[in-house]
């Protein structure tokens, strides 16, 4: 049998694509994402997953759909006027 690591949250993988920050090195988005993944209680990925989804949302960057807009909203992660000032254009 072929050993797979574990799905990450879907959760997860959204609150990466937020708190990256190119200026940053990965290693700190990982302990990031291993705060949030904490208050979530959810298991931390290890940092090669995080490197590798990093990588890959950083190709995919684009603007923000509108669900991932709503879920931010949902989660508290953005404030309201935060989203008006994407769907405008303004950010």
């Amino acid at each position: 049998m072929v050993p797979l690591a574990p799905r990450i949250d879907s959760r997860l993988v959204a609150a990466l694509a937020r708190i990256d920050d190119r200026r940053l090195p990965i290693a700190e988005t990982n302990r990031r994402l291993g705060r949030v993944a904490a208050e979530l209680g959810l298991v931390k990925p290890s940092y090669e997953q995080v490197r590798v989804i990093v990588h890959a949302l950083r190709r995919a960057k684009c603007d923000p759909s509108v669900g991932s807009l709503l879920l931010d909203l949902a989660l508290r992660t953005r404030s309201p006027q935060e989203i008006l000032e994407v769907l405008a254009g303004i950010r």
